[in-house]
Order: structure tokens, then sequence, then C-alpha cells
């Protein structure tokens, strides 16, 4: 398959991000992609209002961020599915890239990331993630994969209210795909960082992954991470 045959579908689960998804729908539309899905779980703002003024489909479901994902992979038409979060800005050419990887034999991938913020224990989180290791993996890193091997594997699991984008690497690993690690940054959002103090935020994840990786029961990982922490973002409220 030639790079000109592959399309992409972007994906953009939200709950309540009205003004980030006014900034973030054009941004991608200047990459040329055709097809914005944006699968909103309830808002109670005027997300669904300003995604349908910016150009994008827009499709209500039951909200969690995997089931919203899949919902959008249900519907979309490209060949490759790419995830993308509201507080993300993907980079200028992030839509070329992928094309490229994924022409070269590369399955799925996803970029590295830096927080929008001159922090340097963030620009120091940020510097990890050109590594491809499991630990620096998230879907902040705005994860796109082809649409045949997203259902190869039977997309997101929805009972998951945590920890989804993980899983479906480690499943997609064990699988035998692929993995491409674009040496490119996505622009994410430091909110949770300006709610929470930096240490607490990754000793919360720190636990996560690791609880996430001795198997323990994901509804426990979801109540101990939230426990812990303020939220700006509910993964099964505000993305």
């Amino acid at each position: 398959m030639n790079k000109q045959e592959l399309s992409i579908s972007i994906i953009i689960p939200t709950l309540n991000e009205e003004r980030n998804i006014q900034e973030l729908i054009p941004l991608l539309k200047e990459q040329g992609v055709k097809e914005i899905i944006v699968v909103d779980g309830g808002s109670l703002d005027d997300t669904k209002l300003q995604a349908e003024k910016a150009g994008a489909q827009v499709l209500v479901s039951e909200c969690g961020r995997a089931v919203q994902m899949n919902a959008g992979a249900d519907v979309a038409r490209g060949e490759v599915l790419w995830f993308v979060h509201a507080d993300t800005r993907p980079p200028a050419h992030g839509a070329k890239q992928i094309i490229e990887v994924l022409s070269n034999g590369n399955d799925l991938g996803s970029f590295r990331f830096r927080f929008d913020s001159n922090r340097p224990l963030l620009r120091l989180n940020s510097w990890f993630t050109r590594f491809k290791a499991m630990h620096f993996r998230g879907g902040d890193q705005a994860i796109f994969i082809r649409r045949d091997a997203f259902f190869s594997l039977k997309g997101y699991k929805a009972s998951m209210p945590i920890m989804e984008e993980y899983d479906l690497l480690q499943r997609a690993e064990a699988k035998g795909l692929k993995f491409a690690l674009i040496q490119d940054d996505v622009v994410v959002s430091p909110r949770k960082y300006e709610e929470n103090r930096y240490l607490r935020v990754n000793w919360a994840n720190l636990l996560a992954f690791r609880s996430f990786k001795k198997g323990v029961d994901v509804e426990t990982i979801y109540r101990d991470y939230h426990r812990r922490l303020k939220h700006p973002s509910d993964r099964r409220g505000k993305q």
C-alpha cells in the first residue's frame, strides 16, 4: 500500500471540553485529514455545538474514554485510526508522519510528548518519552493504529476506566504488531500538575502502572488513583 492510499480518521473523546475543542479541530483540519470524529460522553457545556461548528462529525455515547474511542472507531472510514485527546496538540505534520511510518511496515505507534509548561520537572518528564519503554507511553501521546490491526485486537476494553491505552499497547506487543515511536512532540496540557504536586502525580502514576503490571483489578486501580489526586479531568467524567 503506498502513502497516497492511506486515509486517516481522527477520533477525539470528549466531556466538557468546549474551549479545547475550538482550538484543536482547526489545527487538525490544517493537516488535511478529511474525517474528524468527536465522541462526546454527555457534555454539559457547548462541546458538541463547537465541534459541529468546527466541521467535525459528532457522536454521543456512554461516558468512558475506552467506550467513546471504540464508538468512534466503529463508524470511522479511514484505514488509520488516530486517537487524539482534546487537551493535546499534535505536531503540525503529524498526519504525514503517521503515513510515513505506517507505509514503512509498522502497525501502530505514537509520538513523544512535552508539557505546555516551562517547569523543569515537567520538561524532565517529557524528555523520557523519546524512549520506547512502556513506562513512558500513554494516550496523551496520540496513539495511531491501522484499522485492521485495531479490530484484530477487538479495540479498547470497554470495561477499563483506566489504563486502557496501556492495555491496548500491551496486547498489540503480544500479538507481534510493529510499534513506531515518532520523534516529534505532542503538546500536552499540564492541568493535572496544576491541581496537584509534582511528586504526588508521579507517585500516583507509578503505583497505577505497577498495579496494572501485577494484574490488580482495574476498578481498584481507578479508585486508588482518583483517591490520591485532584482531577481537572475524570476518566468517567471530563476527559
